[in-house]
């Protein structure tokens, strides 16, 4: 079955740095610089780069955000980090990696985070037949997951585009489509725990 945290190893995810955005391609690893590679370390990828994706979830906006405390590199949230956070005056919303990590989907048989680090413009590792859907409660296009998800043509691969911050929407732009799933606002995990719900129901993944 899937979970929001346990799911089939065929949904896969990407992250970008310039963006840091999550999500799954299928192209070779690109060579990572130190900041990529400290970024990688953390969330973790899949094994193996050849499985083609059935899904993919991006994460916009993301607040994955190095700093150097206590003479280490690490990436800055604003539970552990706010004095320092505050010292900079900067803002402490704009510090929440645990949204992502809350929101990553990980292989059912052996608990794989399945994200990668990757470098913008994200469409350049999408699959030819990739078919764009931003999430926002902003959206006048209400839509019943299951009933949305089951009409999606085999032919196309989804991309889910699910908001990461803690203030904002997910742009419109370069979406095909563009809808809300609830009446009310959720956060990035329940968002992805809806649909992965609603990829099992369509995949049969019992």
């Amino acid at each position: 079955m899937l979970t929001p945290c346990a799911n089939s190893s065929r949904l896969k995810r990407k992250m970008s740095v310039k963006q840091t955005q999550c999500s799954e391609e299928d192209e070779e690893p690109r060579e990572r610089d130190s900041k990529i590679g400290e970024v990688d370390k953390v969330l973790g990828s899949p094994q193996d780069h050849n499985v083609r994706s059935r899904a993919i979830f991006i994460l916009e906006n993301a607040s994955l955000k190095k700093g150097l405390v206590r003479k280490e590199w690490k990436i800055l949230n604003s539970h552990d980090d706010a004095n320092l956070l505050l010292k900079q005056n900067k803002n402490l919303n704009d510090y929440g990696p645990d949204i992502v990590f809350e929101s990553c989907v990980r292989a059912k048989d052996t608990d794989e985070v399945l994200i990668r680090v990757l470098e913008e413009p994200v469409t350049r590792h999408l699959p030819v037949n990739y078919h764009i859907i931003g999430l926002s409660y902003s959206s006048e296009m209400l839509v019943d997951i299951d009933d949305y998800v089951c009409d999606l043509s085999d032919d196309v691969t989804p991309v889910f585009v699910v908001g990461a911050m803690v203030n904002g929407k997910v742009k419109r732009d370069n979406t095909h489509d563009y809808i809300s799933v609830s009446d009310y606002p959720l956060g990035a995990k329940c968002c992805v725990g809806l649909i992965c719900d609603a990829l099992e129901q369509k995949w049969k993944l019992f």
